[in-house]
């Protein structure tokens, strides 16, 4: 009996011993030790990180050019203090260059002050002092220039009459002081009207989510071809980026360049807006409009038969010039705030003309007036 259980056991150890000898049972690979597991799932020999999307890659490009041509600016106006001592105020924000000789485009409140100390730095830290070319205070835009000793590179001007909700657009500036960031977003509306610090209306403002901070004023607004579409000029509310801001369309600095070289459009009348109360206790409509004080000589308005005022009275604590025309709308838009007037002969160009309403010795009439180039400060 205890011979038969050796024998067994002998033949049990003897046929592990054969099994586990021949790899082509696989019993070896079954046994391997945790040190040596197979192989469940194949994958690249190196691995590699997520690739860039063709929307970041035209980011990229855009800012790789765009960021070479935008500019930081440093306006620098000494103040008299109340002891009548003289000290700088500094304003900062951005530009944009738009020629290879140093024409930059910015926000004319970048610039503000009187006769204003302004430094432009490249983005090669480089640094020039500008002089003001143009300024356009209904727009909040100006044209400043600085002389180069090289060509420098500068952005294409877009079309913003063409532009649309939803569309990308990209914004370059310097934010807090940090040169050269870049934001992205979209355009949430078109044609807003809002207040800048002074209580001046600026109009058909393009509204974006792409960040906009102090800094970014005067910045490009570019579209995903690179175009510039607006200048960065506001943001919604005190302190930074909420998610909305403003752009001054880029047609509106067309215009101003044109008239560089045009002229701007005039009437040749100086005056005052009025409205409300005030207008009725001039037996004028209470809707108001300008009231014209002065005609200047030889101006399409003189041309025209517009009249200007002819005696003084006081209503109230204000001092009014009565008995000239009053302007109530132009091609049909009414006056209704202090710069009406201005915008709306600003969308014309000289040589065009413009009918106006007018109230003339209580009742209405229309009159065509062909505009001319600007001589004066006059509108």
């Amino acid at each position: 009996m205890r011979g038969r259980t050796l024998l067994l056991a002998a033949l049990l150890v003897g046929g592990f011993v054969w099994l586990t000898s021949k790899d082509s049972i696989g019993v070896r690979r079954w046994l391997r030790a945790p040190s040596e597991p197979s192989i469940s799932w194949t994958g690249p020999d190196i691995a590699r990180s997520a690739g860039i999307s063709a929307d970041e890659q035209n980011n990229i490009e855009i800012y790789k050019v765009a960021n070479q041509a935008t500019v930081n600016i440093t306006s620098t106006v000494f103040q008299r203090g109340f002891f009548f001592e003289i000290y700088p105020s500094r304003e900062s924000g951005s530009g944009f260059l738009i020629s290879e000789d140093g024409e930059i485009i910015t926000n004319n409140h970048v610039i503000s002050g009187r006769s204003p100390r302004i430094q432009v730095t490249l983005a090669d830290k480089s640094q020039y002092e500008a002089e003001v070319v143009v300024r356009d205070p209904t727009n909040d835009l100006a044209l400043i220039r600085i002389r180069p000793n090289r060509k420098l590179p500068f952005l294409r001007l877009g079309d913003s009459d063409h532009i649309q909700v939803g569309q990308k657009v990209l914004a370059i500036g310097n934010p807090f002081g940090l040169a050269g960031t870049l934001t992205t977003g979209i355009i949430s509306s078109l044609g807003r009207t809002i207040r800048d610090e002074n209580g001046n209306e600026l109009e058909d403002m393009i509204q974006t989510d792409a960040a906009i901070n102090p800094g970014n004023s005067g910045g490009p607004l570019l579209d995903s071809q690179g175009n510039v579409i607006g200048v960065n000029t506001a943001i919604y509310g005190p302190g930074g980026n909420i998610g909305i801001g403003f752009a001054m369309p880029i047609n509106a600095a067309k215009r101003m360049l044109e008239e560089r070289q045009t002229g701007r459009p005039v009437l040749g009348v100086s005056g005052t807006p009025i409205f409300g109360g005030l207008a009725e206790a001039l037996d004028l409509p209470p809707e108001g409009g300008f009231l014209i004080y002065e005609v200047s000589p030889g101006s399409p308005a003189e041309r025209a038969g517009l009249r200007g005022a002819r005696r003084r009275v006081i209503v109230g604590n204000y001092e009014v010039l009565i008995g000239g025309d009053l302007i109530m709308s132009v091609d049909g838009r009414p006056i209704q705030g202090p710069n009406d007037l201005t915008r709306a002969l600003r969308r014309k160009r000289p040589g065009e003309a413009v009918e106006l309403e007018i109230f003339r010795d209580g009742r209405k009439m229309k009159v065509r007036v062909e505009l001319a180039a600007a001589r004066s400060s006059r509108v």
